[in-house]
């Protein structure tokens, strides 16, 4: 394998690139974008126009779920299929684009405003982009994965306006427009035109890498890190070919490769990464170390159920089954363990990625990488686990490496005594409207979870603040490892108490770590919140909203952030005060699904008497897997007109149907649920379910 790559040519790009073409403006007026698509428009950039180009595009909105079961050029005709604009006569939100408009418009540029591609870490929103003709991206900022992902592809990135003016007018752009301040290594995968050609150059010993800066201070001491960096120091490859891993210590700002523990990839990802491999390394290529790497059938189980009839007949269903074949094919080829579906008569996965890497395989100190932008989950415990593209996660079966700019630190500390009723995901919801995430300071960097009441939450919450840092827009989310750590791994684990007392020692930041932010929080001010509807940074305290009154439609209480066995003692906890008290169950206007992470979770609730209690009170039960929470099983909505409050991580448009979503904690949808309406639960005080009407139709 590795012979065969050293005798490959790899070129590097021109100085000078000859980029002809059309620009699109993705501006949040329908007409403006329908008139460029369809029209012919030309638009030229003036400050009005920068100043109405869309902000917060998600990679949903670029690639919308149903369109990530392609996995080959046949994406090109789908970009920008869920971008979301608003109609400037009527207010109204509407989606201009169509099936092959873009590719159709010989577009080569594409400019939006800032926060491009927040969200999932799909790859296939970029790749879209690619087969539809588009070569250059330019937004005022851009997310961390959805950047590399464009520069792994060779797709251009810039925030420099000025770049789509000169394509519109014929130009040729300077390659060093685009390397520009980019550290050593991300500079060369730019001019080599992706992570790929760049790593066959790294083993030709064509590609430099830089050194790590010295270790140590003249004392030989090393400086104070914070614990992302502790980590970063430890897994440096050094020296690829001899096996040299670690260095006394990293500073922000340094770009290296850094050698993994676990890597992991489920069903959405896997089938295109496996094709990239093929292609690039041929039919006898082999994944390096694959006891280390893991795969996943989750995200799409339950399809079918969720699945439009015109979805089906339009050949959809057929084309998301082959997801699975593929990498099940894969993985008995190269030898790698796949979590996925149950056997027998049970329908679900064996459990959702992140869940099952955190009950299973994390260990404080370890670096893991996944294809989900939720690979943060296991930060919980100290572990510094973030989400990769699919470049990244195909090279990373060649090199068991993966290269990363180290990014700075911020930390949120909270302190003080919570009340009762309010939940880790409550302080997320608190966090995401602070004005340093919501105005996309905190964009690439680490987030660092501390303070009392922060220690003061088991694993399984603290998971939910790490897995949410995705909808931060960090690079990653941890919490140190400490004393719950340690008894989470013996209790959960069975591990030895002296082993897991050995992987937490030192794995917190030390004093004087320095930090770019630090934002202080005071948890007895905070109360059980909700994020309205199209974005998680959208919270506002549930009491704000009682005198509403917001109808519900539909609960769904689950997915990886609320569907571990914390969470499960959260619903049970209100619906038994529900039951038990005042014989109320749930709303005969609602429908509510409760799905859990993994099939350890489903034995933890079998155990307890929950699923029996679910089944009293009126709730449907599910089996793990991803299912609503990517519009993929039961629990979406069905109308522009239904409302949905959920406990999962995200709430863009689309993201589980085409009604309003509402994000809140465990508790609150399990209240909700009962009094048919979006409500906070009060221990002890009996809830005013609203007034029936009926079942809406199915």
């Amino acid at each position: 394998m590795a012979g065969d790559l050293l005798t490959r040519p790899t070129p590097k790009r021109p100085d000078t690139l000859d980029v002809r073409g059309r620009v699109l403006y993705l501006a949040d007026d329908t007409d403006l974008v329908r008139a460029q698509l369809y029209e012919g428009l030309d638009l030229e950039l003036s400050e009005e126009l920068r100043a109405r180009l869309r902000d917060q595009i998600s990679t949903d909105e670029i690639t919308p779920a149903y369109i990530c079961f392609f996995y080959d050029e046949t994406l090109g005709e789908f970009p920008y299929l869920g971008l979301r604009t608003t109609n400037t006569e009527s207010g109204a939100e509407e989606y201009p684009v169509g099936r092959a408009s873009v590719r159709g418009g010989g577009f080569v540029c594409s400019v939006a405003g800032r926060r491009r591609g927040k969200g999932s870490s799909r790859e296939q929103s970029p790749y879209a982009e690619l087969m539809a003709g588009i070569r250059v991206v330019v937004s005022e900022s851009i997310e961390r994965i959805y950047n590399e992902n464009c520069q792994n592809l060779g797709v251009l990135t810039t925030t420099d306006f000025g770049v789509a003016e000169r394509i519109a007018r014929g130009e040729p752009l300077r390659l060093e427009e685009f390397t520009r301040g980019k550290d050593d290594i991300t500079r060369q995968i730019i001019e080599y035109g992706g992570l790929f050609e760049f790593n066959v150059a790294r083993m030709q010993g064509r590609a430099t890498v830089p050194a790590p800066s010295a270790d140590a201070g003249a004392s030989g001491a090393s400086p104070p890190m914070t614990l992302a960096e502790k980590i970063f120091a430890r897994h440096w490859v050094v020296d690829p070919a001899g096996g040299k891993v670690g260095v006394d210590s990293v500073t922000p700002g340094e770009a290296g490769f850094f050698r993994t523990d676990i890597r992991f990839s489920h069903e959405y990802v896997t089938p295109m990464a496996a094709i990239f491999f093929e292609q690039k390394m041929g039919p006898e290529g082999r994944v390096r170390d694959p006891d280390s790497v893991l795969f996943f059938r989750d995200h799409l189980t339950f399809l079918h159920k969720a699945m439009s009839q015109e979805r089906i007949e339009e050949g959809l269903l057929e084309v998301a089954n082959q997801l699975e074949v593929k990498q099940r094919e894969f993985a008995e080829k190269q030898g790698i363990r796949l979590y996925g579906e149950q056997m027998g008569h049970r329908m679900g996965s064996v459990a959702i990625c992140h869940s099952k890497i955190l009950e299973d395989y994390a260990e404080p100190g370890m670096l893991i990488i996944g294809s989900d932008s939720h690979t943060p989950h296991a930060g919980a415990i100290g572990a510094l686990a973030f989400g990769v593209g699919t470049t990244a996660i195909f090279n990373s079966w060649i090199t068991r490496d993966v290269r990363v700019q180290v990014p700075p630190s911020f930390k949120v500390v909270i302190s003080g005594t919570p009340a009762e009723g309010v939940t880790a995901k409550d302080y997320m919801l608190e966090i995401l409207r602070h004005p340093y995430i919501r105005d996309g300071h905190a964009i690439g960097q680490i987030i660092e979870y501390a303070g009392p009441a922060v220690e003061a939450l088991p694993v399984d919450e603290r998971a939910t603040m790490t897995n949410m840092a995705a909808e931060v827009g960090a690079f990653t989310g941890l919490v140190a490892a400490d004393g719950r750590s340690v008894e989470y791994l013996v209790a959960e684990r069975g591990m030895e108490r002296e082993r897991a007392e050995a992987l937490a020692r030192d794995m917190h930041s030390d004093p004087g770590a320095a930090y770019v932010r630090v934002i202080e929080i005071d948890a007895s001010d905070i109360q059980p919140m909700a994020a309205l509807p199209n974005d998680p940074g959208n919270g506002v305290p549930l009491d704000d909203l009682e005198p509403d009154r917001i109808r519900i439609d539909i609960a769904y209480a689950g997915s990886c952030t609320a569907g571990k066995k914390e969470d499960m003692d959260m619903y049970a906890r209100v619906f038994s005060e529900m039951h038990d008290r005042w014989g109320l169950g749930v709303h005969p206007d609602v429908e509510c699904f409760i799905q859990c992470g993994s099939t350890d979770v489903r034995e933890y609730c079998r155990e307890r008497g929950y699923l029996d209690l679910f089944r009293r009170i009126g709730a449907t039960f599910i089996e793990p897997g991803c299912g609503a929470c990517i519009n993929a099983g039961p629990g979406v909505t069905r109308r522009p007109d239904e409302v949905s409050i959920s406990s999962q991580n995200r709430n863009f448009p689309g993201r589980s149907g085409p009604g309003q979503l509402y994000l809140a904690s465990p508790y609150s949808v399990a209240a909700s649920a009962v009094a048919g309406y979006v409500t906070a639960w009060k221990p002890g005080a009996r809830p005013q379910p609203v007034e029936m009407t009926r079942r809406l139709a199915g």
